[in-house]
């Protein structure tokens, strides 16, 4: 779900080839995983409170959907369920409902027509396109930190149905490279503001497994991402870069036991119960 983003100042510089490549590889792999699964797998509940694996299928082109500036086909009454906490969790609502009795073929067919045309217009974007101000889920920001957080959101909901149907896959490559620069780019946010780490101290995130990479924050004025520390981090929180993903996305299948912390522990544990910044 893309509500929930934090929001933060300044104007991101996103690469837009290496974003645009990142989105069709996130849309490829979500494609190839669809087209494999069976009739019963598509109803097969998720973490995501009321959503189904066709549900997180319909989220995804939903999305690209409402960027072609469409609207969902039908409106219904979500005011009772619990995970609608805004307009856009309403939109969400509409737009699943209004496929749910589509079948497994109408789902991909409409998938692959929507990515399709969202292709097309990304490949024609002009590089003042991509660097417009406007809406994005994090706040204001150029067009291009949009599409990078859609890389994001595309590969944490394929890993979503994965979970699911126990389907472990797609860890490391161009779109998780993008996403995790996306998850870097809000870490300042988690432990600055959400763990409210004091003036003088850093963290590092050290994430393990083909995708591997440390992501350093340190805490001055504000608590900022850095490429590289002085020394030793005040606090360093260890895990798997899949397990890493899941806690930010504050997934009911998320295992904080799957973290090592070292260094100032009590600094680590602050942080890791403050991880979950997406909802």
């Amino acid at each position: 779900m893309m509500s929930g983003m934090p929001q933060w100042g300044m104007a991101s510089v996103i690469p837009q080839r290496r974003t645009i490549e990142a989105i069709r590889v996130a849309w490829a792999s979500i494609d190839e995983l669809l087209c494999s699964l069976d009739a019963d797998e598509w109803g097969r509940p998720t973490c995501l409170p009321g959503w189904n694996v066709q549900a997180i299928a319909t989220h995804i082109f939903a999305t690209e959907a409402f960027l072609l500036g469409m609207a969902p086909p039908q409106t219904i009454d979500s005011s009772g369920l619990d995970h609608v906490r805004n307009v856009i969790g309403e939109m969400n609502e509409n737009w699943i409902a209004s496929y749910a009795e589509s079948s497994p073929e109408e789902i991909i067919s409409i998938y692959r027509d929507l990515t399709s045309q969202r292709g097309d217009i990304l490949a024609a974007m002009s590089a003042d396109e991509w660097n417009t101000i406007g809406f994005t889920p994090a706040g204001k920001d150029i067009y291009g930190r949009f599409m990078r957080i859609r890389v994001l959101d595309c590969w944490m909901h394929e890993h979503d149905i994965r979970e699911a149907l126990n389907r472990p896959g797609h860890e490391s490559g161009l779109a998780v490279e993008v996403a995790l620069d996306e998850f870097a780019a809000a870490m300042g946010y988690v432990v600055g503001k959400l763990a409210g780490v004091p003036s003088g101290h850093s963290v590092t995130f050290d994430l393990t497994g083909p995708s591997g990479r440390q992501i350093h924050v340190v805490v001055e004025d504000k608590a900022t991402t850095v490429d590289t520390l002085d020394g030793d981090a005040t606090a360093t929180l260890t895990m798997p870069v899949v397990a890493y993903t899941r806690l930010c996305g504050g997934r009911r299948d998320a295992d904080p036991h799957l973290v090592e912390l070292s260094g100032d522990t009590a600094v680590g544990q602050r942080v890791l119960d403050h991880l979950a910044y997406m909802i």
